[in-house]
């Protein structure tokens, strides 16, 4: 176990350090004026954050994904397609209440939404959370059926866009919630869905079986990211409060030190707690009833649950102690400054941060396992790594000349579904979960809060909603378009190869051929 652990710390060192190094080496350039207190913060929760990803990834590998893939193979094997469906309509729900990036942005535009204080963030995360059951409903619905995932992707999307049709008409105007609506849908796809529901695909579509079962795995994250962006445009019809105020006091990086870190602390182990025990409680449930897996498979997974647990708490504490403060910080100082250098540090830091996303080597690790090595796992980095690059990139650039998200998300989308039509199936399931799984609790930590507060200083609070959030739902786009670009260089190598395989074949004389008696 100790082995395990040190490996899984030893990668997340490799991921977090990238950020740390970038962040630190700019802190003492006259770009950025930290002060020394935010300076230790910074580089103390870095440590934290090493600690926390470490544990949970292992947390990942002994508890949530089996619980995924035990959850999907028990119940397919009931033959019981009711009962499958609304176990995975439930498990979506809770999974996605216990989503930590979910939570952090909840906590950032919480005064908008209908209700008080608490409620109302709870009431986004519930809404959510629904739209991520029905959707994960629909997608254990396409491999029991065995539908095309581009026919459903197409459908859904153009009914997104239909529903945005809708809110930008003159009697609702609430396209300046458009962002904030697809960010969420980012958002939702983090480190303890992601795990869990490809598992959980993985699980029914070899239960089930067939020629592409291995195809058949992916795709589920996918579609479970469509929903909530339905979802909040819905609950934004209603939303409350002046969209022109935005409060950026949460930034403050005094807020989250000295009397004030107890009480953080003990909120994070309270919010934890209740979101992750909700989905171990539901679990056990169905160990009991359903699955009635061996005692000592359950020991692991209850100590994967508490690696999970202490993981998740520490990462949390970490992102809203030094990285939320000081990437804001960043992103004011530099908009200061110099928009160039913005939006250049942004490129370099959307290459490096998802290096940090826990998801993303769970995905990675899923994808060379039930590809068989066919998609090599530093392939899917670099691919992924460039494509967040440039969509952080283009939302700064979209913030500083002030134009819609949809001038990027419609083209992008049009591009990446037409793409679908020329590339192996499995590269564009493999795609559209890699857009999910990129735009983790690190780019709502960090990243958002640095254009947030780039658009604060150039435009003034009351544009944020508008030209500051859509980056979660930029960074979730590209990789659609760059990862199945991959599996399109991917085909002509392979064309390439069969065609000097046939001229050398064709070319070779008599004497070569080698006759058999």
């Amino acid at each position: 176990m100790f082995k395990a652990l040190f490996s899984k710390l030893k990668e997340s060192l490799i991921s977090v350090l990238p950020v740390t190094v970038i962040v630190l080496i700019i802190s003492f350039t006259p770009l950025v004026d930290l002060q020394p207190v935010e300076t230790i913060a910074f580089a103390v929760s870095a440590v934290l954050l090493i600690l926390g990803i470490g544990l949970f990834n292992l947390g990942a590998d002994l508890a949530m994904t089996p619980m995924g893939g035990h959850v999907g193979s028990g119940l397919t094997k009931s033959k019981k397609v009711g009962i499958l469906l609304s176990v995975c309509f439930i498990m979506g729900l809770l999974i996605t209440v216990a989503e930590p990036d979910l939570s952090v942005l909840a906590d950032q535009v919480k005064d908008i939404m209908p209700g008080e204080g608490e409620v109302s963030k709870w009431l986004l995360i519930i809404t959510v959370g629904l739209g991520v059951g029905i959707f994960l409903v629909i997608a254990i619905l396409k491999i029991i059926f065995r539908k095309d995932l581009s026919a459903l992707l197409m459908f859904f999307y153009l009914m997104l866009f239909a529903v945005c049709a809708i809110m930008a008409s003159p009697e609702i105007g609430k396209s300046t919630l458009f962002p904030l609506a697809f960010d969420s849908g980012g958002v939702t796809t983090g480190p303890i869905t992601v795990p869990f529901i490809m598992a959980l695909g993985v699980g029914i579509s070899s239960t089930i079986g067939g020629k592409n079962s291995n195809e058949n795995s992916f795709g589920l994250i996918a579609l479970c990211s469509i929903g909530p962006v339905i979802a909040v445009m819905m609950l934004s019809m209603t939303t409350k409060g002046d969209l022109d105020t935005y409060n950026t006091g949460i930034y403050e990086i005094a807020d989250k030190l000295g009397v004030n870190f107890g009480p953080l602390l003990l909120k994070k182990l309270g919010e934890v707690a209740l979101a992750l025990g909700l989905v171990v409680a539901f679990f056990f449930i169905l160990q009991f009833t359903v699955l009635k897996l061996p005692k000592q498979k359950l020991i692991q997974i209850g100590i994967g649950i508490a690696y999970t647990f202490l993981g998740l708490v520490i990462f949390l504490v970490a992102v809203e102690v030094g990285f939320m403060p000081v990437g804001f910080k960043i992103g004011k100082q530099l908009a200061e400054k110099s928009q160039t250098l913005l939006v250049v540090l942004g490129f370099v830091l959307g290459m490096v941060v998802v290096l940090a996303e826990p998801a993303v080597h769970v995905l990675n690790k899923q994808v060379e396992d039930v590809t068989g090595g066919g998609v090599k796992k530093i392939e899917m980095l670099i691919a992924l790594s460039i494509a967040v690059g440039i969509s952080i990139g283009l939302t700064l650039i979209r913030m500083i000349f002030k134009f819609s998200i949809l001038y990027y998300l419609i083209p992008g989308y049009l591009i990446s579904l037409g793409l679908s039509f020329f590339v192996p199936k499995i590269y564009t399931a493999i795609a559209f979960d890699s857009g999910g799984v990129a735009s983790g609790p690190l780019t709502s930590s960090f990243i958002l809060p640095m254009v947030i507060g780039a658009c604060a200083t150039m435009w003034g609070e009351g544009e944020i909603y508008s030209f500051a959030y859509g980056v979660v739902a930029m960074v979730a786009m590209t990789p659609l378009i760059t990862i199945q670009i991959l599996g399109f260089k991917a085909v002509m190598s392979a064309k390439v190869r069969s065609k000097i395989t046939m001229k050398r074949i064709l070319a070779a004389d008599d004497e070569q051929i080698i006759y058999f008696k």
